[in-house]
């Protein structure tokens, strides 16, 4: 329950801090004192987005913060699934500071609205006259049945194999679509692949087949290079070998006479035995080689297929067309293997409508199980509320289509007269009958979720008389298993509760501020007789005061 509130800067508030009881608790005031001030600082409290017009001095930072006592309502699983510190005495408070940047905080940890609107909603309710029109809404509609229903843990489950029946939906159309797109370019990226597999493509083989090509391809030249190389070499007059073995074994004379000279003699029997060896080298490679028309013919074609395909593929080596290999050869193993993808995305779709089926089937039967239970509550408490002739008439109209929140359609049909036809609520109820509709709903719902706060914002609209008094008597009921704000301009209300504020407004320095007081027995007296009679108070309305008080 909301045991204090604390507003500084904010709209016509300066500074104001009040502590709040449990039981029923009236707030009455003149139109526009202010009491709708309170309603936007409870509200930012709740995780509404701040607007800086509201702050009072924009110079300065406007603070609302409220105290929860939240010990007796099993919120610690919340607190963790937000990552928050469970405190017993939570505290919430929103900043908005100069700069129009605003803060909020639980129990001083830091928190986006998000967090604070799943907390506030399970903390207070506040009912506005905005709200009584969500009463002919479909989706308010059937958060009552369900609550009700305790279709809660059900619909949570439902509404996750929706979720996750839609994704799979999304991707089957894809996949199909991909069918669609493999099976134009299956044929062609096939042919492709078997280009590239015939060529039996390997890293380095083209360096080797163009090396290889040059040689064949120059086999005379390299043939007559040899021989004459050859002959240079080793000619018996005029050869190399012929005359640096004479330098040799001339220098051979001269080894013994200085170091200068047997160095000479090595350098040169080292030439000589270097030259030896290339010369055995040229006479094994003139012997090996050997024009060969056949294979330079096979290797001219295999050099032809590889720069086709890197012309055809634009790319520079083999190693790039090795890499368009193994991804065409992906595609065509995908563009293969979707049909099994595809059918095995069916069965998963398949299993999830059975279970689908299965849960909406429950709700639904949840639902049709407590509409007769909820009908007559519902027209006891509308007679009580002067309302004798009021009937319902909630159909649940069973579709194919998986909505939101399972397969039924809503109608939610009313009449308040005996004999009228049943039309849906908003047509059939006027403003008044729709608050009286709407408190009977909220009382039954008091009974099925646990809320430690709702507040009435002048949920007596278009009423009065006794059916005013019976409305205070239904909030009063209320107020035994939950904390109940009423704001009202009924003196018959105003009456049942169990603590009473009064908002008004004063001149402060000249300026209008709006401020809150607790109102003592004397005074509340005052307040009453004024809410019956006007300023000028007579006795008569001090006596029928305090007999309403009574």
């Amino acid at each position: 329950m909301l045991t204090t509130l604390s507003i500084k800067n904010y709209a016509l508030i300066d500074e104001l801090q009040v502590n709040f009881n449990n039981g029923l608790t009236i707030i009455t005031g003149e139109t526009g004192a202010g009491k709708s001030i309170l309603l936007g600082g409870l509200s930012l409290i709740l995780g509404k987005r701040a607007d800086m017009s509201s702050v009072n001095d924009p110079s300065k930072k406007c603070v609302i913060e409220a105290t929860f006592d939240i010990a007796n309502y099993n919120l610690k699983q919340l607190f963790k699934d937000e990552d928050l510190d469970y405190e017993s005495q939570t505290i919430i408070r929103r900043e908005i500071l100069p700069s129009g940047k605003s803060r909020a905080f639980i129990n001083d940890t830091p928190v986006n609205l998000d967090s604070l609107q799943v907390l506030g909603e399970r903390l207070l309710d506040i009912h506005s006259q905005h709200q009584t029109l969500e009463l002919t809404n479909d989706d308010f509609q059937f958060l009552v049945i369900d609550a009700l229903a305790e279709n809660t843990f059900n619909l949570k489950t439902y509404s996750e194999d929706l979720a996750t029946f839609k994704q799979l939906k999304n991707e089957l159309k894809e996949l199909e679509e991909r069918k669609t797109e493999a099976i134009k370019e299956h044929d062609y990226n096939l042919f492709l692949l078997k280009e590239l597999e015939d060529a039996k493509l390997s890293i380095g083989e083209l360096e080797a087949l163009e090396e290889e090509y040059e040689m064949l391809n120059n086999i005379e030249e390299i043939k007559e290079t040899l021989m004459l190389s050859n002959s240079l070499l080793n000619n018996d007059e005029l050869g190399i070998l012929t005359n640096l073995t004479e330098l040799k074994n001339q220098l051979s004379k001269l080894a013994n006479y200085g170091p200068s000279y047997k160095s000479l003699f090595d350098r040169i029997n080292s030439s000589l035995i270097e030259l030896d060896d290339i010369f055995a080298e040229l006479e094994s490679a003139q012997e090996q080689i050997e024009a060969d028309p056949n294979r330079l013919e096979i290797i001219n074609n295999k050099l032809k297929v590889l720069h086709n395909l890197m012309q055809k593929h634009s790319v520079l080596n083999i190693q790039d067309l090795i890499e368009i290999r193994e991804a065409l050869t992906d595609r065509v193993s995908v563009s293969e293997s979707l049909d099994a993808t595809i059918l095995d995305k069916k069965n998963e779709i398949e299993s999830l409508i059975k279970k689908l089926d299965e849960n909406a089937l429950l709700i639904r039967n949840n639902r049709l199980n407590i509409l007769p239970s909820l009908i007559q509550q519902l027209e006891a408490l509308l007679k009580t509320l002067g309302m004798p002739n009021a009937k319902f008439d909630i159909q649940l109209n069973e579709v194919n289509t998986y909505l939101n929140n399972g397969k039924d359609q809503l109608q939610f049909l009313f009449t308040a007269n005996k004999g009228s036809q049943f039309l849906e609520l908003k047509k059939a109820a006027s403003g008044g009958e729709l608050s009286r509709i709407m408190l009977a709903i909220k009382a039954i719902l008091s009974k099925y979720i646990q809320l430690p706060t709702i507040i009435f914002d002048e949920i007596d609209t278009g009423v009065s008389g006794e059916i005013s008094n019976k409305m205070a008597s239904i909030m009063q009921q209320m107020s035994k298993s939950m904390q109940v704000v009423t704001i009202t301009h009924l003196p018959q209300i105003a009456a049942k509760g169990d603590s009473h504020f009064k908002v008004y407004k004063e001149e402060v320095e000249g300026f209008t501020r709006t401020q809150l007081k607790r109102l003592n027995p004397d005074e509340r007296i005052v307040e009453i007789a004024q809410m019956l009679g006007g300023v000028n108070i007579s006795n008569s309305a001090i006596a029928h005061a305090k007999q309403l008080l009574n």
